[in-house]
């Protein structure tokens, strides 16, 4: 079974993969602006939206996406940014370029890795327990959610995902389950742009080890003023950022 996408606009493609909990319907203004000069591929994660009955852990969801979004530049938020990094992984050929928001190339440590797991797994127990509303619910209360605007929360949209479907997703595909892909990422070779929010301390600190760990051919990014939503806490610097950084992609000695 396929991904289910959306698409918008027409020109160079750029597929779009959003966070934990949300759809692809989940993007603010960020795809419309895209969309001016691009066409747009919102996917839905395997357990979310309308792919809520595709089970799948991160390197099979890298070649799901990879077929779904051919060749193109990769943009994923969050657990989105995890499995951008997955397509760059295994089907590196299709990846034009690469934008990773608030993301991680997984935990290094095993027995923080073995914890993170065990309550990954305990959360998605709870999901099933509660059902999806309630976790729309406290999801949203974090911390790490409090600077999101109230037309960025989407959530009716996120009561759109079924229980199943994401419990099914963070037990295959949470950070917990992930193999680390620091060692991994200094054979990426194309243009990789790696954003966090400047009040996102953890996020952003981890956004300049990973362009450090690609080199030279990536760049880290603060968004000021946004935490780990960077993209819908403020979404006029997050898309001037990332579309003066695509225009010039056909410009290298200008992407440092």
């Amino acid at each position: 079974m396929g991904l289910y996408g959306e698409r918008d606009g027409t020109g160079p493609r750029v597929v779009l993969l959003h966070g934990f909990g949300q759809t692809c319907r989940c993007w603010g203004p960020l795809a419309a602006a895209l969309a001016e000069r691009h066409e747009v591929l919102r996917l839905d994660a395997p357990g979310h939206g309308g792919s809520a009955d595709v089970a799948a852990d991160l390197p099979t969801t890298g070649r799901l996406v990879a077929e779904a979004g051919g060749p193109a530049l990769y943009l994923g938020y969050s657990m989105g940014a995890r499995m951008a990094l997955h397509v760059a992984t295994v089907a590196p050929a299709v990846v034009r370029a690469l934008v990773l928001v608030g993301g991680t190339p997984g935990i290094e440590d095993d027995a923080e890795r073995a914890a993170r797991r065990a309550a990954d797994a305990a959360l998605a127990q709870r999901i099933r327990d509660d059902g999806v509303p309630a976790f729309v619910e406290r999801w949203l209360a974090m911390p790490m959610f409090a600077g999101l605007p109230p037309d960025a929360r989407f959530e009716d949209e996120r009561r759109r995902n079924t229980a199943e479907g994401l419990a099914t997703s963070l037990t295959l595909a949470g950070t917990g389950a992930q193999r680390p892909l620091w060692d991994d990422l200094g054979a990426l070779a194309m243009p990789v742009l790696v954003v966090a929010g400047a009040d996102d301390d953890r996020y952003a600190d981890i956004a300049q080890r990973t362009a450090a760990a690609i080199g030279d051919n990536a760049r880290a990014a603060p968004v000021p003023g946004a935490g780990h939503s960077a993209h819908l806490e403020e979404p006029d610097a997050f898309a001037d950022l990332v579309l003066g950084w695509i225009d010039r992609l056909d410009r290298p000695d200008d992407l440092g």
